[in-house]
């Protein structure tokens, strides 16, 4: 009774704590163009904006007087700070600043610049000024769960250094920011549980990234053709709105080891060029249109742990060999049209792994759907080899009455910020390949949804959630324990789920 007594009294005050915290509709607006009010007039900095700006200070190099321009105009931009993150912000020492990390540069390590910004979870409210262009020795940028709102200025373009971009859980708005186009080293970029709208650039595709996070905004359009240029090992596109199918390039991403399209609009049939992603791990493909039978080229997920293509309008047979594999843990195909399955993908027939089969068409199996429900669409079999990109992308057959909701939406990741500032070692003159951690255990429900990861101890609750749904802390690599040798190769994030 004491256990249940606590649990309800932290419940209580989580709730109390997020209500106060939370801002607005109209706090949002008016950030947004008190942001908008400040940008120049094509929304970048001049070139020779840094000596236009009087600074009553002395710095060691010119490179540590930009930065503090560029501080100094963020913390004039902060509207809520209820935790008081940013209180040390204050004189020339930018070094000492609370988030803030310092490391030799990489063209001289005898000047010191700042090369990192870490805000993680510390749920301020205000909006990113034009100024912050003048970072440019900044690799990292992690402002995960906080309140910041408007658009990514496009000072961004200038911060070519930068190798992780973590921009998760904020109310940021516009087009997809093009700016990330324009930094090369880039291998991590996350803009889950934001409100960017409209399409993916194709080239974002072609960039050397290894993480690319896009799940739970307003997009809405096709996936680009160039999907299968990434290099990338984890991509997420749940919780959008994205149309048209799957490209059939998808099998030429040979470095992939997650991909989650859960809950969008994408039709179609599945192409046969997914049985080439040997090294994947989850496929998710829940909550669309999907269409037509399943690929005998299927079998070629070696190695997949999760698989989930419910709540589809998939039909045909299910293969003994999908639900026999060595390597599966989990394989949902509920909410279908499947009319046959192997006697081995009938739940309970693995103890080890989860199958779930219900409401399709299956003969002489319990919670199936009915024969008036059924007909429709299994007397007309779809051929994927004829029709447009494997099938048509109309939206499911499903009536709203008959089909409960969509898959819940999976944990989202949350790096972990570091947890103090040691001094920097060298920097190499150039930095060496990134150094790949062992990914950490899959979540559960399988494929996702679990407390984070085994890498650290597990960080405090997050601030209150800017919007619903809240993603939950996700597993990061940790940090390595110096900003130094993250600066020079920081080590890209390897995340089991979505």
């Amino acid at each position: 009774m004491q256990a249940y007594r606590c649990f309800f009294i932290l419940l209580f005050s989580s709730i109390l704590f997020s209500l106060s915290c939370a801002l607005s509709d109209h706090e949002a607006s008016f950030l947004a163009r008190r942001q908008l009010s400040t940008l120049p007039e094509n929304g970048n900095l001049p070139d020779n904006y840094e000596f236009e700006v009087k600074v009553e200070y002395t710095f060691p190099n010119s490179r540590l007087r930009r930065a503090y321009i560029a501080l100094k105009a963020w913390k004039e931009a902060v509207y809520s700070d209820p935790s008081k993150f940013t209180s040390n912000w204050k004189g020339p020492d930018v070094c000492n600043y609370k988030g803030v990390f310092c490391s030799p540069a990489l063209d001289d390590p005898n000047v010191t610049v700042v090369a990192g910004i870490d805000l993680n979870h510390a749920d301020i409210a205000g909006y990113l000024p034009v100024e912050l262009g003048l970072l440019t020795d900044a690799a990292l940028f992690h402002l995960n769960s906080n309140r910041f709102c408007g658009i990514v200025p496009e000072s961004f373009s200038k911060l070519t250094l930068m190798h992780e971009l973590d921009l998760s859980n904020n109310r940021l708005v516009g087009p997809f920011p093009k700016v990330v186009l324009n930094m090369p080293s880039l291998k991590y970029l996350d803009l889950r549980f934001n409100n960017f709208e409209g399409e993916l650039p194709p080239q974002l595709f072609d960039k050397d990234l290894d993480a690319l996070f896009l799940n739970d905004n307003r997009f809405v359009s096709t996936i680009p053709e160039t999907l299968g240029n990434s290099s990338a090992s984890v991509m997420t596109f749940a919780n959008n709105k994205f149309h048209g199918c799957i490209p059939n390039t998808i099998g030429k991403m040979s470095n992939l080891d997650e991909i989650v399209f859960m809950n969008n609009d994408l039709g179609g049939c599945l192409p046969v060029e997914v049985g080439l992603l040997k090294n994947v791990t989850v496929f998710n493909a829940a909550g669309n249109s999907l269409s037509g039978i399943l690929p005998k080229t299927l079998n070629g997920l070696s190695h997949v742990e999760h698989l989930d293509l419910s709540h589809n309008s998939l039909t045909g047979f299910v293969p003994e060999n999908l639900c026999s594999s060595s390597s599966l843990k989990s394989f949902k195909f509920s909410f279908n049209y499947f009319n046959g399955e192997a006697k081995g993908c009938e739940p309970r027939t693995r103890k080890d792994v989860t199958l779930d089969d219900t409401n399709n068409c299956l003969p002489d199996r319990p919670k199936q759907k009915s024969q008036k429900q059924c007909q429709p669409i299994v007397s007309k079999p779809i051929d994927c080899s004829k029709a447009k990109c494997g099938g048509p992308s109309s939206k499911s057959p499903h009536k709203k009455n008959e089909v409960p909701p969509k898959p819940k939406t999976p944990p989202t990741p949350k790096p972990q910020p570091p947890k103090q500032k040691p001094n920097p070692p060298p920097t190499p003159k150039s930095p060496p390949p990134p150094v790949h951690s062992p990914p950490p255990p899959v979540h559960s429900p399988p494929p996702v949804s679990s407390p984070p990861p085994p890498v650290h101890s597990s960080p405090p609750p997050p601030p209150p959630p800017v919007h619903s749904p809240p993603p939950p802390p996700f597993e990061h690599v940790v940090l390595p324990p110096n900003i130094g040798s993250i600066y020079a190769s920081p080590p890209p994030p390897i995340f089991k789920g979505y």
